[in-house]
């Protein structure tokens, strides 16, 4: 066991941030309720949660806005019409991909917004496009992280080359993303090395993002809090974009630190998430995204799969081994 991950005590500096609305709204088109999304966030407070994020700042020309439930763009009025002013401790986010975010004119400032941190999405190779909304973000005032999607798929070289031009930014936070649910712990422990070798270089934090392609998204998140991983993210009943993400209610039973407190995230499972999967919404483990997890490919064509509700596993493995003979 790490020291730094001793389950009878806690690190204060740990940071859980609650995704259910971006990643899970990838499988809805981000069509909630009102009503969810307001159970949500009161069950974050009470949970002890310290940051939601909302979903996406999404560019309104490029994603038609009758195609999509509010939270693909997240604009400030109905942020606001959740929230009201958030007079409360929790902390309120949004993500903008790079290359589908109008982050200019869509990001206002701090003083006119009730979000606190910008989440910024990039490959490897949009790095010096992140970096401008990086510097964008942080000069309207914002706490601001960068999330490096698709690690599984880069170069070390590659990815400290990365993690050192972010680290000259601004940003506050540098991200792990298992964008394909294909790492392993022993594998996350390496990675995190990497990481902290630049974020201590630069003095910045460091986060995780886990998918759970081969049901190891807790067990990927429980290595990386015993590396000195501090910004945790997950979601309620795991929802998330084809095989879901790390477990609210594992994540907080896990931590130790007694502002967190787990039994709102299961009245808020046992009636929302419940609902959604008994109205049709699918998302979950499943054995074409273990396929593509173990490939180290995208997800898509298991979520191509899902929606045609197939079960011919095999051929769907065989499609997936064949298809760049």
């Amino acid at each position: 066991m790490k020291k730094l991950s001793e389950l009878m005590g806690y690190r204060s500096s740990v940071r859980v941030i609650d995704a259910t609305l971006r990643d899970g709204g990838l499988v809805n088109d981000f069509y909630f309720t009102d009503e969810f999304v307001k159970a949500l966030y009161e069950t974050n407070i009470r949970a002890g949660v310290d940051y939601m994020e909302f979903g996406y700042k999404a560019s309104g020309e490029m994603f038609d806005e009758h195609k999509f439930g509010k939270w693909k763009f997240c604009k400030e009025d109905d942020i606001r019409a959740i929230v009201g002013d958030n007079d409360t401790d929790l902390k309120l986010a949004v993500m903008a991909d790079v290359g589908r975010c109008d982050y200019r004119q869509d990001i206002v400032n701090r003083s006119d917004s009730p979000l606190d941190l910008i989440r910024v999405a990039t490959y490897l190779n949009t790095i010096p496009a992140a970096i401008h909304m990086i510097e964008d973000a942080k000069n309207k005032g914002y706490e601001v992280s960068c999330n490096l999607m698709a690690v599984s798929n880069s170069q070390e070289s590659s990815l400290r080359m990365a993690l050192d031009m972010l680290g000259q930014t601004p940003v506050d936070v540098l991200y792990i993303v298992d964008s394909f649910g294909a790492l392993y712990p022993e594998e996350i422990e390496r990675i995190v090395d990497v990481y902290m070798e630049f974020a201590d270089k630069y003095n910045k934090k460091v986060g995780i993002h886990a998918h759970n392609n081969q049901q190891l998204a807790f067990a990927n998140t429980i290595e990386a809090v015993g590396d000195g991983v501090d910004w945790l993210d997950a979601t309620y009943a795991s929802m998330g974009r084809g095989a879901g993400n790390c477990a609210m209610e594992l994540l907080l039973g896990l931590l130790r630190n007694p502002k967190y407190n787990i039994y709102p995230a299961f009245k808020f499972i046992d009636k929302y998430m419940n609902q959604l999967k008994e109205e049709g919404v699918v998302w979950g483990y499943d054995l074409q995204y273990l396929m593509t997890g173990l490939l180290n490919q995208h997800p898509g064509t298991a979520i191509r799969f899902t929606k045609e509700n197939r079960k011919d596993y095999a051929e769907f493995y065989k499609e997936i081994t064949t298809q760049y003979e």
